[in-house]
């Protein structure tokens, strides 16, 4: 029984088509591809600019050194010095 319910509402559901009708209940159908030609007319307009200012800033990329500099070797050349002795 339930499959013949299932088979009746996808049947009900598929059969709805978008129809669309003016004031009178006139079907209204419209061509496939509409074709504007200005070449008859003089289109004139001006470039508008925003009002506003687009700001771009990139903040720069800041890592985890993993190189530590160091400023004196000391400890290196005391022990260089031992060596030697």
């Amino acid at each position: 029984m339930t499959k013949y319910v299932a088979l009746i509402i996808a049947l009900f559901s598929s059969s709805a088509f978008a129809q669309e009708t003016d004031e009178e209940g006139n079907t209204i159908t419209y061509k496939a591809k509409t074709e504007i030609d200005f070449e008859g007319m003089e289109v004139e307009g001006e470039l508008i600019k925003p009002q506003g200012a687009l700001l771009l800033e990139r903040k720069k990329a800041s890592f985890n050194p993993l190189i530590q500099l160091r400023e004196n070797f000391n400890v290196e050349m005391n022990q260089s010095v031992n060596q030697i002795k």
